[in-house]
């Protein structure tokens, strides 16, 4: 019984939202604590009142351990929780100084609170094969563009397609259309007044193409997981509906053999009293 209250109120909506909001008091407090003025004024209490949420975090990931016992590491979002947490213990001092910068991670709690944005990051997760897939695509196209650039432009722009590094580094920066036109494109084309032919279908095939089949994979992986987690909600209703179904059977079959044996009781003491 114990075990079950824990978990009743582990898993109240109010203590949800509670948890909602230090994590965001929480996240505001990291920020302030990398700005100087804000320290310098009230520095003491921000530290005070980030030890007393990571504090409270830490009372909630135990309670939630008793609760849920060994199914707790069953979960992917409660070790995450866990983990988070975990790190913002450690010592952020001596050779661990650089985990001091990771205590940021506790904002991601968010992740597993809400479910909007649990349903997005399962999404994205579910995306990757097909995203990598893509990925593998379009390094082979940064190659094949990169060894062409070198060969036709190393000579003249070193700085710029020099190597094949360079090249796959200006590439990026073309398919990022920063400064694409009038800082790399047109200067080439004063050297080279065909180069158009290399830069224009080059953004044509790495920027839109394949920034649009990202996306593409991204949504319909959305959509699958959407449809996903309705069915699985249908598929609860349904079960529930036939639980329900099922005792109200038994029920009624119960309540007509009682029906059944009380006019049988009526019918015998009527016929004693005849």
């Amino acid at each position: 019984m114990k075990t079950e209250r824990v978990r009743a109120f582990v898993e109240d909506r109010r203590v949800n939202n509670t948890i909602i909001g230090l994590i965001l008091v929480n996240a505001i407090l990291l920020g302030l604590e990398t700005w100087q003025p804000a320290m310098a004024a009230a520095g003491s209490y921000i530290v005070f009142a980030d030890r007393v949420i990571l504090g409270v975090f830490v009372v909630e990931i135990a309670l939630r351990l008793f609760a849920y016992r060994w199914s707790f590491w069953r979960d992917p979002w409660s070790v995450f929780d866990f983990l988070v947490v975990m790190i913002a213990l450690i010592p952020a001092s001596g050779p661990f100084a650089v985990l001091r910068a990771l205590r940021v991670l506790r904002v991601l709690r968010l992740l597993t609170m809400v479910p909007s944005m649990r349903r997005v990051v399962g999404a994205l997760l579910a995306a990757i094969p097909g995203l990598g897939s893509i990925a593998l695509v379009l390094l082979i196209l940064y190659y094949v563009f990169a060894v062409i650039a070198t060969n036709l432009f190393a000579a003249t722009y070193p700085e710029w397609f020099g190597h094949l590094g360079r090249s796959l580094y200006t590439l990026f920066q073309i398919m990022t259309l920063e400064s694409w036109s009038m800082g790399i494109a047109r200067p080439v084309m004063e050297h080279f007044p065909y180069a158009w032919a290399f830069f224009i279908p080059f953004i044509l095939v790495a920027t839109f193409t394949m920034l649009n089949l990202f996306i593409a994979i991204i949504v319909n992986a959305m959509q699958q997981y959407s449809e996903s987690e309705h069915g699985e909600t249908m598929q609860a209703i349904q079960s529930t509906r036939e639980c329900l179904e099922r005792d109200l059977h038994e029920e009624l079959r119960q309540l007509r053999g009682e029906v059944s044996a009380l006019r049988r009781l009526l019918i015998a003491q009527a016929d004693r009293r005849s």
